[in-house]
């Protein structure tokens, strides 16, 4: 659970901008960086700031939640690699084109874009007896991959964070259980972060010969084209897709194959035997099956400022929003006004509600309003002269505002 803590905005690191670098032309890192959650270091690799940071908070513990409902152990792997580990199974020189390698000390190592052979070797050493499958671990860790012009905003970097599954099985059948049971789980995790995915069926990449599945959100802004049936849940990617547009679906022979562009928002692999075979990993004779599965929590915080975003900023979903509350005071060089604003805030903490308290004296009533639509939290209260003592309270999704005194506000966000 993200701990709770007190937050004035005079005082929080890292305020909103007027404009957006010039040079990024991706609508998620144009907003993500006016209102203050991320900021650019070089292309591809971003900050997040402690508004950014809270939102990647929120969004990791959903997802810790349903992958410890799977049964799965969270760990921590390193991120350095030796050179040794990767030839096992001849990825040091088949995915050196994504993977960063360098040399010291007459040593080679590489920078971790995903662990299938480190867990391959953790089961070898710690995994002694039939007993201890169907094995699951995960973690949340930095991924490095070369992205030789990354101009997606913080949607695809150089340098991001990744949530990785790894299970491991004695049998295929039980592998694919455990699959489509993280399948069931991923779409979990983007229903209550605010996203509507389809499973979309793809092929495996550097990773597999197999057929994979990735978690695909509808948006125009979108990277990837999917195909999909407008009446069942037949989705392809491109890569794949071998009918036309406007096709008959094949599955459900009732509804007709559209095309969108989408955001890839998770992953799924069924690796198979092959890392066990090269790596040695076989009980009762038999090599282990093996599966992994993907998602990015900083690229969810793209894909929602893409989805959400509007022409005054951000909006983000209650369930991952880094407050619940955006608390203005106006015209607080008056002692009255700035007292009752205070009083607020102190009631708001102490019912255990997150909020961001504006309580900048200098800052004019029109940038403050500005400021609180471009941060998009989900509900915007004022207390000002014109309140009295009552407080507007306004949805930041709906234009009307309403006055409220104190309890019937607190027993909405309460509730």
């Amino acid at each position: 659970m993200l701990y709770f803590k007190e937050m004035r905005y005079s005082k929080l690191f890292a305020k909103t901008l007027r404009e957006a670098p010039k040079d990024e032309v991706s609508k998620n890192a144009k907003l993500l960086l006016k209102a203050g959650f991320i900021d650019k270091l070089m292309a591809g690799s971003y900050t997040l700031l402690p508004l950014g940071f809270r939102v990647k908070e929120k969004i990791e513990q959903i997802i810790r939640e349903e992958m410890d409902a799977t049964g799965a152990n969270e760990l921590l792997m390193p991120l350095l690699h030796p050179k040794g580990i990767w030839n096992e199974t001849g990825r040091w020189d088949t995915a050196k084109e994504i993977m960063y390698q360098l040399k010291k000390d007459d040593k080679e190592f590489g920078l971790s874009f995903t662990h299938e052979e480190i867990v391959m070797d953790l089961i070898r050493k710690h995994a002694t007896s039939p007993k201890d499958f169907p094995l699951k671990v995960y973690h949340f860790s930095t991924k490095f991959r070369h992205e030789a012009r990354p101009k997606s905003g913080i949607l695809r970097g150089r340098e991001f964070l990744m949530k990785d599954l790894y299970s491991a099985h004695l049998t295929e059948e039980d592998m694919y259980k455990y699959y489509w049971e993280v399948a069931d789980a991923y779409l979990k995790i983007f229903k209550r972060i605010g996203l509507e995915a389809k499973i979309v069926e793809a092929s495996g990449g550097v990773f597999t010969k197999a057929n994979s599945h990735e978690f695909q959100v509808l948006c125009e802004q979108g990277e990837d084209t999917v195909y999909y049936c407008d009446a069942c849940d037949f989705a392809q990617n491109k890569e794949i897709f071998e009918d036309n547009v406007g096709d008959e679906c094949k599955k459900c022979h009732k509804g007709k194959i559209m095309e969108a562009k989408a955001i890839e928002v998770g992953n799924i692999f069924p690796l198979g035997t092959m890392y066990a075979e090269k790596m040695g990993v076989a009980y009762g004779g038999n090599p282990i099956w093996f599966a992994c599965y993907g998602i990015g929590p900083t690229r969810i915080i793209g894909t929602l400022a893409e989805i959400y975003g509007d022409e005054k900023g951000l909006n983000w979903p209650k369930s991952v929003a880094p407050y619940q509350v955006h608390l203005l005071t106006l015209n607080n060089q008056d002692e009255t006004v700035a007292k009752k604003a205070d009083a607020v805030y102190e009631s708001l903490l102490a019912e255990g509600i997150e909020v961001l308290y504006d309580d900048r004296v200098e800052t004019s009533t029109g940038a403050k309003f500005n400021d609180v639509d471009l941060i998009g939290l989900p509900i915007r209260l004022v207390v000002s002269p014109k309140t009295g003592d009552q407080i507007e309270w306004k949805d930041r999704a709906n234009e009307k505002a309403e006055l409220l005194d104190i309890e019937e506000v607190l027993k909405r966000l309460k509730s």
